[in-house]
């Protein structure tokens, strides 16, 4: 009885992690808790925005270009007879898959460059490392404009070169994890005993250095969009008519921006919201799982008597 009843308390606590990291959220992070709410709203309309967009994102209305926000058109139309709102919401499938795809793309390639740097060192460190600063020596944004005119401006070109060009340059933050995990006893202890190079790394180097992977996923995302939509805004992002927020900014949005300012207003307001709403959440979520930022009083404000 003793130990099934130990069993469910252990499967309770286990089921409750999310929920009990919910219930902190709330009331440790306002903001992030705001930050939450706009994430879920832009996953939400990234996924549905075929449901929710009251027009196609390419369909147009002769005799209502640069209509004014009103009852039939919310956000108002651009010049070539385009609902705004329903370009904006299908410009949240674009932020979401980017965002997202980008940010794990960058994640994977610094975590096996930092890990097998790391861990390996010697001259294969030395040699890697020294490419690495070069590469972080070269302004990001001219790689990117050269990555995509060799590939092509498409969607999934920006996401492989925003990968390869964030990711490279974020090793160093994994690599450095790595060497201060490899300095503990139970690493040396598992080297002394014969372990497989490949057992410790994916059983004792990545469970301690997740944490960081996470933090730097939740970091880079907010980055990928905004990076994403400035390289729309310059003509080498997604090609139109797919909607992006930088190219409607960059096309209708910049010529008739004094006649028809909502060009410019919505696009930027979405994406100024998108990237504080991700932000703020990254940021509350690490410090949630950050042991080291929850203060010497313990995790819920209570100190241990000794």
């Amino acid at each position: 009885m003793a130990d099934s009843s130990s069993g469910r308390v252990a499967e309770r606590k286990k089921h409750s992690f999310l929920v009990d990291l919910m219930i902190r959220l709330v009331k440790e992070k306002p903001l992030g808790t705001i930050g939450l709410v706009i994430t879920l709203l832009l996953l939400f309309a990234g996924i549905f925005a075929d449901f929710l967009a009251p027009y196609g994102m390419n369909e147009t209305w002769v005799g209502d270009s640069l209509t004014p926000p009103s009852a039939e058109f919310w956000l108002g139309t651009d010049s070539l007879g385009r609902d705004m709102l329903s370009r904006i919401i299908f410009g949240a499938r674009i932020s979401v898959i980017v965002g997202l795809s980008a940010a794990t793309l960058a994640t994977i390639i610094s975590s096996l460059i930092g890990i097998v740097c790391g861990y390996i060192g010697g001259k294969l460190d030395l040699i890697v490392q020294r490419g690495v600063d070069i590469w972080m020596s070269l302004p990001i944004l001219v790689i990117l404009l050269i990555l995509i005119s060799i590939m092509g401006a498409s969607m999934w070109s920006i996401i492989i070169a925003l990968g390869f060009a964030v990711g490279i340059s974020g090793s160093r933050i994994i690599r450095g994890a790595v060497i201060n995990v490899k300095e503990n006893a139970y690493l040396e202890a598992a080297v002394a005993i014969g372990c497989p190079t490949s057992r410790i790394l994916t059983r004792h180097i990545l469970p301690n250095v997740m944490a960081i992977m996470i933090v730097l996923f939740s970091i880079r995302v907010p980055t990928m969009v905004l990076t994403e939509a400035s390289l729309s805004f310059l003509g080498f992002g997604i090609p139109p008519p797919t909607p992006s927020w930088g190219g409607m900014l960059s096309g209708s949005g910049r010529t008739y921006m004094f006649m028809s300012p909502w060009l410019a207003i919505w696009p930027g307001l979405a994406l100024a919201i998108t990237v504080y709403g991700i932000n703020m959440f990254g940021d509350a979520v690490r410090d949630l799982l950050d042991p080291r930022l929850r203060g010497g009083v313990g995790r819920y404000g209570v100190r241990v008597k000794k």
